[in-house]
């Protein structure tokens, strides 16, 4: 069969991509709207911040679980079935949410949510790169980008405004128009693949793959997203969910290699690019989430930002993002190689960071963030585009969507890790950045007396003796060290992040120089 008659043209073209590009940017919305809603569930509901955690952790588990999986289920259910009944089970799920009565109805729901969400990230940038001539796939993957760039930085934003003007559970309802535009479109204007024969939809199900795969990678999401806040390895479940993680990735991947219709066909790893572009995948996770995460953590919790304060300040970045991807989409057209553009970008990204531990101070102002943060947006433009570029390069039929889910699914694995990794880091480095000024600041040393007799002074009019006036000085001075330690601490996770992407640089220049398939070559491959 001729693959190309895969490929869309015109109006048709413009409907499909614009309805894959919406449900991807939907799905990863949501990712991050509900942090910003806590405190309203946790009044509304009657649940604790642990519980509340359970609700955003439900639909990162379920997202990771499924996106792998969204090539075989394609074929067993027809792609266009497989979408738009996940568009359907994502709105559904929604609506479900928000009319959640108790904390347990809102996290089971939540789960369902992530697993139409999780199909819809995979499976959208599937449809754009087969609905696209290879030559246009850089265009492809610009677009495509445009979601997984946005969608985390407008959560917040939208989040914070639905939140502050209306009720949580706008944050769901909102879904369900759009998600019943996205059915609609999808029905009526997306394709079944043809490359899908026969025997491949009656083939043997993977069950042993699956359920290795669903305890595996479930199990270790579990211990990434839940592991800081139980300590790690000093809480029984996190241990033993280590253990179920290790034997289930370990069994599944074993598994996939030898099983003769695999859920997760890991033999594309041989194919293209697509290994090295797995491992850089991971990083990119790594890089992405990780940012988004010090940076709102950072400016909330110590220079006063508002939710809504803290979108809007990442979305001119957001948006340079955007622009750069479709600059760096015609590059691609034009022939340039992902290969030299990759560098550029990880260097770009490197030096965002260092900026930013330049600058953080306890009084450091909005205005001071706005051009590190369109650095960050170039680099992500640059970064993104050729990543997908690279990983998709010469692939064909079924293998485009094997190698699409897989590395989505890594890519957010490595936002998981990379989440993980820093919340660990700063917990860490605060302690040690406190004992350290602690240890500095006695009463031997003449700048710590100083600072004392200066701040008792100005407590004694409000105090109105010295005994409490001494007590208030001794206050504010472990009040001091404190924030001291906590810039410290952002100051080196932001600088050991520079130093970590400009070390993985080297790994780049292991690539091939597969470029994009060429027709001829798809013709060929006789999908």
């Amino acid at each position: 069969m001729d693959q190309n008659s895969t490929l869309e043209f015109g109006w048709r073209r413009a409907i499909i991509t614009v309805t894959v590009i919406t449900c991807s940017l939907l799905e990863l919305i949501d990712t991050s709207i509900v942090n910003v809603a806590t405190t309203q569930l946790m009044g509304n509901l009657g649940a604790t911040l642990s519980e509340i955690s359970w609700v955003i952790a439900a639909y990162s588990i379920a997202n990771v679980i499924i996106v792998p999986m969204s090539t075989w289920f394609s074929i067993k259910l027809g792609r266009k079935n497989y979408f738009g009944g996940s568009v359907i089970l994502f709105t559904v799920a929604s609506a479900c949410c928000g009319f959640s009565t108790n904390i347990y109805e809102l996290i089971g729901f939540r789960f369902l949510q992530g697993i139409g969400g999780g199909a819809l990230l995979a499976t959208s940038q599937t449809i754009l790169t087969e609905i696209y001539a290879p030559e246009e796939r850089g265009k492809a993957s610009a677009m495509y980008g445009l979601g997984v760039i946005m969608g985390p930085t407008l959560g917040p934003t939208l989040g914070g405004y639905l939140v502050d003007n209306f009720d949580w559970p706008m944050i769901f309802f909102v879904n369900i128009p759009v998600g019943i535009i996205a059915a609609f479109l999808t029905f009526t204007f997306i394709r079944n693949v043809n490359y899908v024969t026969p025997e491949m939809k009656k083939a043997k199900v993977d069950w042993l793959g699956i359920a290795l795969l669903i305890v595996g990678v479930g199990a270790l999401q579990l211990v990434l997203e839940k592991g800081d806040e139980e300590n790690w390895f000093e809480t029984g479940y996190i241990v033993v969910s280590t253990v179920v993680a290790v034997i289930g990735l370990v069994g599944f991947i074993a598994w996939e290699f030898i099983a003769d219709h695999p859920v997760v066909d890991l033999r594309v790893l041989s194919k293209g690019n697509v290994a090295i572009s797995t491992v850089l995948s991971f990083i990119l996770g790594f890089g992405l989430f990780s940012s988004v995460f010090i940076y709102p953590v950072f400016v909330q919790r110590f220079l006063g930002f508002t939710a809504l304060q803290t979108g809007l300040s990442l979305l001119p970045g957001a948006l340079v993002s955007g622009f750069m991807m479709l600059v760096v989409g015609t590059l691609l057209s034009k022939g340039a190689k992902p290969k030299y553009l990759l560098p550029f970008a990880f260097g770009i990204f490197a030096f965002f960071t260092f900026i930013m531990s330049s600058i953080i101070t306890p009084q450091t102002g909005e205005d001071s963030f706005y051009w590190p943060l369109i650095i960050r947006g170039i680099g992500l433009g640059f970064l993104f585009v050729p990543l997908t570029t690279m990983s998709l390069g010469g692939l064909s039929g079924k293998d485009i969507g094997s190698a699409a889910g897989l590395t989505a699914m890594i890519r957010q694995l490595g936002g998981s890790f990379g989440v993980a990794i820093c919340s660990t880091f700063i917990t860490h480095m605060t302690v040690v950045h406190r004992a350290d000024l602690i240890a500095k600041a006695t009463l031997y040393d003449p700048a710590t007396r100083e600072r004392l007799q200066q701040l008792t002074q100005g407590m004694l009019s409000k105090a109105g003796d010295m005994v409490k006036a001494t007590n208030m000085a001794y206050q504010t001075l472990e009040y001091n060290i404190t924030q001291q330690a906590t810039v410290l601490t952002y100051i080196d996770t932001f600088q050991y992040l520079g130093v970590f992407f400009i070390l993985v640089i080297p790994i780049i220049f292991f690539a091939k120089d597969t470029l994009l398939a060429k027709k001829e070559d798809i013709d060929a491959a006789g999908h």
